[in-house]
């Protein structure tokens, strides 16, 4: 069989997502704090066959740009408002019965009990189509929130995130499948010799377990990750069985795509279960020119301070004390380190100003846009898969929900005849979707052991 690709859709539960311009943006329609809104986006990428739709989320409101929450509010930057991803998710589960939900919650600020036990009973709730997106969170606004003065250090982070993710496993691993027995005539509803306390003792993190659900359908949530950074991206390989990321440049992708797949084989693991998942936003048009008009309209409302609002908010680094037209300072940041290197190589490549990396950022957060008719939206996807750079891919917005829609009834059909992508789900549950076989699987024996 021809190898296929996966796609998912990029949402946070706000009026912005990747671009800055979207909510301002005219084709841009529905009440971004309503449950309709969302069902209305779910049932559009489930007509579409997407493996999943994707909730990125941030715990805090921007700050570290001045110092202020002033400007972010006025301009309605990312993450200026949110929801709680995990309710939207409950939510849009009861409207959809294929699409796979991932939910951004923090390996940092919450305690693995809470959260094994939250995606459990989502992934219950859901029959089986949850993942989890770990980050390990990067700003000190959200050190704030959560009492602490700053945000724990880069490397440190990550050492969390690996006894959090162990600790997490093995709650969700404390029941054994055939458990619950739900006997009437012995009256044993579960043998309590198939259910083990965890006695998870750690550097950072301590619960006795074991959880107190059963073992939901996948066994665990589907992992997802980021990781751009080396040890984000050693973090990834170990971990990841879907990975987020931006390029916007063929050759950082080939090169991001290379080096993944190849630390997941250094880990003893399998590089086909660790499914790379670039991202973009499509411009679509009956004509070339159409699309290109399309574009020029939405990036023109792109604003630069906003963009570098967000910017500062994602390498937790304030860029309001710099001249804008000056190129990027190459500056030291704390949080993503790895799209902070991506706008510095264009800034470098293109003899771009502070300004200019001000309004990619805010076009979309250095996504690359592909452009054009159906058919060649469809030509750069396959150029992509096929090139060595991607799985799949996540597909972000420049209007919503007008883009998911132009993207499931003009491309997703010219995918389809291509015999790129499914013309029906072949399974029930996301790990079935992404082809991914039994957790752990494919994991290295220290893994294993740990988890």
């Amino acid at each position: 069989m021809t190898r296929q690709l996966h796609l998912g859709g990029f949402l946070i539960a706000s009026p912005v997502t990747h671009s800055h311009a979207a909510w301002r943006h005219p084709g841009s329609t529905g009440d971004y704090f309503s449950a309709d809104y969302y069902h209305r986006v779910g049932r559009i990428l489930e007509r579409g066959k997407f493996d999943f739709a994707f909730f990125a989320d941030l715990l805090a409101a921007p700050l570290r740009f001045g110092a202020d929450q002033s400007e972010p509010l006025r301009r309605g930057t990312q993450a200026a408002a949110t929801l709680d991803p995990s309710l939207v998710a409950a939510s849009l589960a009861a409207v959809t019965t294929h699409l796979g939900i991932a939910v951004t919650k923090s390996a940092t600020y919450f305690h693995p009990y809470e959260l094994a036990r939250v995606f459990g009973t989502l992934d219950h709730l859901t029959r089986g189509r949850i993942a989890w997106n770990i980050v390990t969170s990067l700003t000190q606004a959200e050190a704030q929130n959560f009492g602490l003065d700053d945000h724990v250090e880069h490397e440190e982070r990550y050492l969390r995130a690996e006894e959090f993710v162990q600790t997490a496993i093995k709650l969700w691993s404390s029941w054994d499948a055939d458990a619950v027995e739900a006997d009437r005539a012995s009256g044993q509803w579960a043998d309590p010799d198939k259910v083990r306390v965890v006695n998870h003792d750690g550097d950072y993190y301590r619960t006795r377990g074991p959880l107190n659900q059963p073992r939901s359908p996948q066994h665990r949530p589907v992992l997802i990750q980021a990781g751009s950074s080396n040890t984000g991206k050693d973090f990834a390989a170990r971990w990841a069985e879907a990975i987020f990321e931006i390029d916007p440049t063929p050759e950082g992708r080939r090169a991001y795509y290379d080096d993944v797949k190849s630390r997941a084989s250094n880990f003893g693991r399998n590089p086909d279960h660790v499914n790379i998942f670039p991202s973009f936003i499509p411009f679509i048009g009956e004509t070339e020119s159409i699309a290109r008009e399309k574009q020029a309209f939405h990036n023109e409302l792109a604003d630069p301070i906003s963009g570098l609002i967000t910017l500062s908010v994602h390498t937790d680094h304030d860029f309001s004390q710099y001249d804008l037209d000056a190129p990027l300072s190459d500056v030291q940041v704390s949080g993503t380190q790895g799209l902070f290197n991506v706008a510095r190589r264009l800034s470098e490549r293109d003899n771009l100003t502070l300004r200019d990396i001000g309004k990619l950022y805010a076009q979309g957060v250095l996504l690359p846009q592909f452009v054009g008719t159906a058919s060649d939206v469809a030509d750069q996807i396959e150029a992509s898969f096929t090139g060595g750079e991607a799985d799949g891919f996540i597909v972000s917005t420049a209007q919503t929900p007008g883009t998911f829609n132009d993207f499931v009834d003009y491309v997703v059909p010219e995918l389809q005849r291509r015999g790129l992508f499914r013309r029906e789900y072949e399974g029930t549950t996301l790990r079935e979707h992404l082809g991914l076989g039994e957790p752990g699987d494919d994991l290295p024996a220290d893994l294993r052991e740990a988890v």
